[in-house]
């Protein structure tokens, strides 16, 4: 990750009124359940909620030439960049790629007879830095993801410090699975 999310999908306030709480002893304790919650809830679904920066590194193109990129839903690329042996780095023009954020996972694949050039070094010789979220405001968030990641918020305060507490809620299911991506 390059730039973590500016904000949270849901709110110290909106947590504190799930678990009716009013004094702000644990604020600190629940800002971090509600970034593990979101955490918990990108793992399992794939996606990432309030839009963040990564850097996808390869170490060379696919043999079809199609890119897919492990970060949905896809705000954007911001740069496609090639590394040569001297570590320099090439940005690749935009008009020469079609970027399709539509599908998922989201994909990266070049315009007509065009060829991806090599990279100079073997290791992590292209870099594509992609934005990916479903936006950067909680609003943007679908509800039930923010509903899963308020469970879990309850869900981890309740259990705090109990190791024989068990697994997730039995209801994160319904709320999680018609976001995750099934490939057959």
């Amino acid at each position: 990750m390059v730039q973590a999310p500016a904000s949270e999908p849901v709110s110290l306030a909106g947590a504190k009124a799930q678990l009716r709480i009013v004094h702000g002893d644990d604020d600190q304790l629940i800002a971090a359940l509600i970034t593990a919650a979101r955490r918990v809830v990108e793992a399992r679904t794939g996606l990432c909620l309030i839009a963040q920066d990564w850097l996808c590194l390869r170490d060379g193109w696919p043999e079809e030439g199609v890119i897919e990129l492990p970060m949905a839903p896809l705000l954007g690329v911001e740069e496609i960049g090639v590394f040569g042996d001297d570590d320099q780095k090439a940005v690749i023009d935009p008009a020469h790629y079609i970027v399709d954020a539509a599908s998922r996972p989201p994909r990266v694949m070049l315009r007509g007879s065009r060829l991806w050039p090599r990279p100079g070094r073997a290791v992590n010789g292209i870099g594509i830095r992609v934005t990916a979220g479903f936006g950067p405001l909680p609003a943007d968030v679908p509800q039930p993801l923010r509903q899963a990641i308020e469970l879990l918020v309850v869900h981890f305060y309740a259990q705090r410090g109990d190791e024989t507490g068990g697994g997730l809620p039995i209801s994160l299911p319904a709320l999680l699975d018609p976001y995750r991506m099934v490939r057959l």
